[in-house]
């Protein structure tokens, strides 16, 4: 197999005397697309957050074979490394380009800067028509479709996905899961974080799940959904 692309070893995450994350292990192959499931306050925000230099950890977190540990969040999207966040996090009082325009600020090549916006708005009509209105005045489905689409002018090695279908309506969630199913002919290595657990297995090929701030659970997406303690605990069902 493949060296990983990101590999976590043994992380722990505190906040003062409460330990979040628990000595997990995590380990993703190039262009694979993983998922994190949980209910809330099971460490995976804390986990997300370790990985994009947003909170101290112990433990390691390497990327393409490399120790990320001590850099910025602003180095790690210039390797590679870029989160859509819980919330979305779009700047409301820019216009819509003017946020695609922000996912690209350490690019050089500013004529492929353009050529790939002109084929996200290709990818996301709805982004194309309201690409000069305010993007606080966007419903949350189309602010959700402007953070992956900011993000991916971010020309991200590794996407991480985190709750992108919370708060929204079915409609929407369908819509961003197509757009997160589409990812897979990208290249893109993707970490998804989803409380929609059934969703989630479904757009994935590995799955960690995470309790309490350990990881009882992992293995292939498939062979989880299937499984009857994950349907039990974790998609609200009783096996057959």
């Amino acid at each position: 197999m493949s060296e990983s692309a990101l590999q976590i070893k043994d992380l722990s995450v505190h906040y003062g005397g409460i330990q979040a994350v628990r000595s997990i292990n995590i380990s993703l192959q190039p262009g694979e697309q993983g998922t994190l499931i949980g209910a809330n306050g099971a460490g995976k925000s804390s986990t997300v957050r370790a990985i994009c230099g947003l909170q101290p950890y112990s433990g390691e977190i390497f990327w393409q074979g490399q120790s990320i540990k001590g850099l910025h969040p602003n180095e790690l999207v210039q390797k590679g490394i870029v989160l859509v966040p819980e919330g979305r996090g779009i700047f409301t009082r820019m216009t819509v380009l003017e946020n695609l325009q922000m996912g690209a600020w350490h690019r050089r090549d500013r004529t492929h800067v353009r050529h790939h916006i002109a084929q996200l708005m290709e990818q996301f009509p709805r982004l194309a028509e309201r690409k000069q209105q305010l993007a606080g005045l966007l419903s949350g489905g189309e602010q959700q479709l402007l953070a992956i689409a900011r993000a991916l002018l971010s020309n991200p090695k590794l996407l991480i996905l985190d709750e992108p279908s919370m708060g929204l309506a079915p409609i929407m969630v369908e819509r961003i899961f197509e757009v997160i199913h589409s990812l897979r002919t990208t290249g893109i290595t993707l970490l998804l974080i989803e409380q929609n657990a059934r969703l989630a297995l479904q757009a994935t090929d590995h799955a960690w799940v995470m309790d309490s701030g350990t990881i009882p659970y992992q293995g292939r997406s498939d062979a989880l959904l299937n499984d009857d303690r994950i349907q039990q605990i974790y998609l609200g069902e009783l096996p057959i």
